[in-house]
């Protein structure tokens, strides 16, 4: 247990952080699988609509720093792939 104002001031930001990081990651996860389940119906249209809302929330939690600036790019790199492959 925090014993110093500091310690427990700390406590009661890790826990406001991680319930908004909690929030934020399952928002970033979403948006990927809405794009994965436009591209498995096959629907380049849906796919590119919903892949522009993903590069958005990507984007946020890359700048938010959520997640790294590599792994941003291959989230949007492999998404992009697959939509590109669905018109060939």
């Amino acid at each position: 247990m925090a014993n110093t104002r500091q310690a427990k001031k700390r406590a009661r930001q890790n826990v406001t952080r991680n319930t908004r990081n909690s929030s934020h990651r399952s928002a970033f996860r979403t948006a990927i699988k809405r794009v994965v389940a436009a591209i498995e119906t096959a629907d380049q249209e849906t796919a590119r609509s919903e892949y522009q809302k993903a590069v958005k929330v990507i984007d946020k939690m890359t700048t938010r720093g959520l997640i790294h600036r590599n792994k941003a790019a291959r989230h949007k790199s492999r998404l992009n792939a697959k939509i590109k492959g669905l018109a060939a």
